[in-house]
């Protein structure tokens, strides 16, 4: 009897696993499959086609938007992985503090409307003009949090002695953390970029708030909210599907890297 108990157990997790990853990956896998549905309906089926990415591809508005997208995520991404690897560096090398280390983790639980209107308040003190430097500037405070948690990851297994014998060998600081310290953190350093630039890519909030007036700073997502409000077509079911690719790209390849970080 009690041997029947854990093979029973271990078949309701099963049954429960299974019902959790199709709640939450069944309307993800309909979206994609629509977004190949030849008919302008964009919920019933009439066959395969490729003509919604088709028309993406020659849809001005949303072209910009993917560019500005893409120039937001990489911005930000080479602000917050230089910030955020020195900031990880910089703890792991001082004193362990409560403060620090909450102050660290604060930015990713914050809801992202209270950042949304702290930044936009902020630059509404400065005067400052809002648009695509606004957002990279905003996605870049966000993701020094997690560029930093991973970075440390890949710290928490650092050898730092190997800085004092870089030292007394005559290297200087910044010569021993180039030639010394980032080749070992690499891996770390890298998916911590790639899940920033993620992060940023699908962003909407914090770009709403922070992007000011006009089509010049709207964002791939902001498009999207702005095609939905007129109802869900296969055209938006195809953009989303790209946003979805590009963004499991990066994590496939982030993921891969963070074990050897992690080691």
């Amino acid at each position: 009897m009690s041997a029947a108990r854990p093979s029973v157990t271990r078949r309701v997790l099963k049954v429960h696993l299974v019902v959790v990853y199709a709640f939450l990956y069944v309307p993800i896998a309909v979206l994609v499959l629509l977004s190949f549905n030849r008919a302008g309906l964009p919920t019933v089926w009439t066959g395969f086609s490729l003509d919604w990415y088709v028309k993406l591809a020659s849809a001005g508005p949303i072209l910009s938007a993917a560019k500005n997208s893409i120039i937001v995520a990489i911005g930000a991404t080479l602000i917050s992985t230089i910030l955020g690897t020195m900031l990880a560096f910089g703890l792991e090398r001082g004193r362990p503090s409560g403060l620090l280390e909450a102050s660290l983790v604060a930015p990713m639980i914050i809801p992202d409307i209270v950042m949304a209107i702290a930044l936009l308040t902020f630059y509404t003190m400065l005067q400052a003009t809002l648009g695509l430097v606004t957002i990279i500037i905003a996605h870049a405070v966000f993701n020094i949090a997690f560029v930093a948690a991973v970075v440390r990851a890949r710290l928490k297994n650092f050898d730092f002695s190997l800085i004092e014998a870089s030292a007394d060998l005559g290297a200087g600081p910044v010569r021993t953390f180039l030639r010394v310290v980032l080749p070992q953190i690499l891996p770390g350093v890298v998916a911590a970029g790639l899940l920033a630039f993620t992060l940023s890519f699908d962003e909407f909030i914090i770009a709403y708030f922070t992007a000011g007036p006009g089509s010049a700073s709207t964002t791939l997502p902001m498009q999207i909210y702005a095609m939905i409000r007129f109802g869900v077509t296969p055209e938006i079911n195809a953009l989303a599907t790209v946003v979805l690719a590009v963004s499991v790209f990066a994590l496939i390849v982030a993921q891969r890297l963070e074990p050897r970080a992690v080691r």
